[in-house]
């Protein structure tokens, strides 16, 4: 793969207007397709085969409903004292109701009535229902929603308190690149000025990483005419687009910086660089997109196409960074390596002369060796405090709408007016023999109403048909409460003594049984893809590093920093530490597909850092020096570009903490602390203790397995050497002399 890649970096750099013409069209295909094609995105939760769902469909198919065009709600609230059915404000909700019936692109806009179940038991609030022309999912036009907005402003100034609500008045806009995501690539380019000392080195990644996101994210929403879309998708594509368009791109160009300011020529060195570090770019980018693409075996829809969007903006990030990159590479030549800025051109002169004096990183190695057990202790006391938390983790759906919207607004007037369980009505439906679903929903409407936790049960609905009824439960706690996931329990658990006696088939379902099965089937999901995802980076670890104590190390440190992340999810998000600081409005469940996605993506990046760190150790060993000068020597060598690319994914990550919707927060939180944790405390603490602890028996692979498999050059080694006109070198078994280590084999290489 090395020779490969090292061709396509010289062929890039000597056909640079050719490359950059192609992702130039490329660019303004994915312009034109989205501009074309692009679609309102629409939330799609559900799992096939789940009882909430497939009882979902059987109640659309028997109760038929005209659900194809978009709905709203006006929630009107009296002043204290007064009731929206009498008096001055039962006139001011009327007269707003019919100014909205007039609004164009309104079909039907129905008043609050008591009978309808629309006023609250204390008459004070009130909702009226619309219905637009607009097709289910399509965003309103701009002239519907000003005119509603104008309507409820009037009834405002008559001194009723109202906010509009619903699917019409709940769509995000989706920012791509906000202030807050702005910020995070500013602060991306200050460490890339750092490590580079160069500022037009510094702006390459920063700039291919944006054209990798521009392509990568343009194709999705083109997607977005023909595949149900959640907005989520494209922020998190964005995000990690981002962050490993930067970092990947910064792996390369440090690689072909440092060769070139040694005295290589820049076309031989670009291709080098694209050879050596793109092979482990191109291995952390196949490790990302796995374990993304390996969301789809959940069987859950809307996760399905987040996982495979985000995994498509990983994959144009690595093409981005092997083919376009090395282009951009070939318009500045030799100019890489030096500064026109009289500071950072200082800067690299002083570093140049400073020859004596061990690097940061060989002392930090150094002293990590000295007090190993110290470390080792010290590091696995604080992940295991942090992850603490995460024994109380619970999941949910809700929680994605910005409080201070009036969306928002309107559904805690709703559960201020209702009660929190207005708004999570459980359906029960019950099928079979006219007269048995007659007794049957009789029978079971009376044992539903004794249970607790439930606040109301409507009057029995019969189908046209005769053979079904529906049973709605409203229960008194919120959608997103185990109160009312109590509930549902309760109710699935009283139903079969009713279908013994009756003959019939009961079922529950509804929007909140389908978020509590969605959660459900996601928190019994999560472990197996756990173990998925962890038997596969075991897999490759060893293939890539010939050992099993290494690919062992890595595997638990993952697991380690996975925990601690959780463990402060659930402390902010849950539990509201620190939740006025970063802007957190409302605190609850953690984000049902949060754990899964957090999963993927960090299982990606540590094992890239791993990569990075443990390879140059391997080499270092290969050559015969031993296990612990081979670690300090190894881990100097890769810490700088470790430490400049987990500083690049925080701050990326980080500034999504900052947005409005509750989800993006979230994300960027999840990932933003994880790769803080598993970059600075597993990689660069735990790492080097356990490589110091272990010693020669970190490289111990037993004699079945060096013969089987096969020998992966992830970081070029061989074309290095092949380049140099040296020979390679394979590691032996741990108790081997050093010259018995350094033994040349046909076709050997190290990582």
């Amino acid at each position: 793969m090395s020779t490969l890649l090292y061709r396509l970096g010289r062929f890039a750099y000597r056909r640079k207007w050719s490359v950059i013409g192609a992702w130039s069209v490329l660019l303004l295909v994915a312009v034109v397709a989205a501009l074309g094609l692009m679609r309102p995105f629409a939330s799609a939760t559900t799992i096939p085969g789940t009882e909430a769902q497939r009882t979902l469909d059987v109640v659309r198919a028997k109760f038929p409903t005209d659900d194809t065009h978009t709905t709203g709600k006006i929630v009107f609230r009296a002043p204290d004292g007064a009731t929206v059915s009498a008096g001055d404000s039962v006139k001011t909700v009327r007269r707003t109701v019919d100014e909205v019936a007039d609004v164009p692109g309104v079909t039907a806009a129905t008043a609050p009535d008591v009978k309808a179940g629309t006023v609250s038991a204390d008459g004070g609030t009130g909702i009226a229902q619309l219905t637009f022309s607009t097709k289910k999912g399509d965003a309103l036009p701009e002239a519907t929603q000003a005119g509603v907005e104008k309507a409820a402003a009037e009834a405002r100034r008559a001194g009723l308190t109202v906010e509009l609500g619903g699917d019409a008045f709940s769509q995000s806009k989706v920012e791509v690149m906000g202030p807050g995501e702005a910020v995070g690539v500013l602060i991306a380019l200050g460490v890339l000025v750092f490590v580079f000392r160069s500022l037009r080195a510094a702006v390459v990644p920063v700039a291919t990483a944006l054209v990798g996101v521009a392509v990568g994210v343009l194709g999705l929403m083109s997607l977005t005419s023909v595949v149900t879309m959640d907005s989520t998708s494209i922020i998190l594509a964005v995000m990690l687009g981002l962050a490993v368009g930067i970092d990947y791109a910064l792996f390369i160009v440090s690689r072909h910086q440092t060769q070139v300011r040694g005295g290589m020529d820049p076309e031989e060195s670009a291709g080098l660089a694209t050879g050596t570090a793109g092979g482990a770019v191109v291995f952390a980018g196949a490790t990302v997109v796995i374990a993304l693409a390996a969301l789809s075996v959940v069987n859950i829809p809307f996760l399905t196409v987040m996982g495979l969007g985000a995994a498509a903006t990983v994959v144009v990030s690595v093409l981005i960074a092997v083919t376009l990159l090395p282009a951009v590479l070939g318009l500045m030549g030799g100019r890489i390596a030096t500064s026109t800025v009289p500071v950072l051109r200082h800067s690299t002169e002083r570093a140049a002369r400073r020859t004596d004096r061990p690097a940061t990183g060989v002392r930090w190695a150094t002293l990590v060796a000295r007090r190993r057990w110290t470390v080792l202790v010290v590091s696995l006391l604080g992940l295991g405090i942090l992850a603490l938390p995460a024994a109380d983790l619970r999941l949910g759906l809700g929680g994605t709408q910005d409080p201070d919207t009036s969306a928002a607004r309107a559904q805690k007037l709703v559960d201020d007016g209702f009660g929190p369980g207005y708004s999570g009505t459980l359906v029960v439906l019950v099928q079979g023999g006219e007269k048995a679903v007659s007794s049957a929903a009789g029978e079971l409407t009376s044992t539903v109403k004794r249970l607790p936790g439930v606040a109301a049960v409507s009057p029995v609905v019969p189908a046209k048909s005769g053979d079904a009824a529906l049973i709605s439960v409203t229960p008194a706690s919120g959608p997103e409460t185990e109160a009312t996931k109590g509930v549902l329990a309760e109710i699935r658990h009283a139903r079969d003594a009713v279908e013994d006696r009756t003959g019939t088939a009961v079922d529950v379902t509804g929007t909140t049984a389908v978020n509590i099965d969605v959660a459900d089937k996601l928190s019994a999901a999560l472990p197996v893809y756990c173990l998925l995802v962890m038997g596969l980076a075991l897999v490759l670890l060893i293939v890539v590093f010939r050992a099993v104590a290494v690919p062992l190390k890595a595997a638990l440190g993952f697991l380690l920093s996975l925990g601690a992340s959780l463990g402060a999810m659930v402390a902010v998000f849950q539990w509201g530490w620190l939740s006025g600081l970063l802007g957190i409005k409302e605190t609850g469940p953690v984000l049902s597909f949060l754990p899964m996605l957090l999963v993927g993506i960090l299982f990606g990046l540590a094992m890239d850092y791993e990569v990075f760190l443990v390879s140059r150790m391997r080499e270092e060993y290969a050559h015969g020096r031993t296990a612990a000068d081979a670690m300090i020597r190894g881990f100097g060598h890769g810490s700088k570009v470790v430490t400049a690319a987990a500083l690049i994914m925080i701050a990326v990550f980080g500034s999504f903490v900052f947005a409005d919707m509750q989800v993006i927060k979230g994300m960027g939180f999840a990932l933003g602390i994880g790769v803080l944790l598993d970059a600075f405390v597993v990689r660069m603490a735990l790492v080097p203790a356990v490589m110091a602890v272990l010693g020669d028996r970190a490289w111990w692979l037993p004699r079945f397995l060096r013969r089987v498999l096969p020998d992966v050059d992830i970081e070029g080694e061989r074309l290095t050497r092949r380049m140099n006109g040296a020979p390679s070198a394979a590691v032996a078994p741990p108790g081997r002399s050093g010259t018995e280590r350094i033994a040349v084999r046909s076709g050997g290489g190290g990582a």
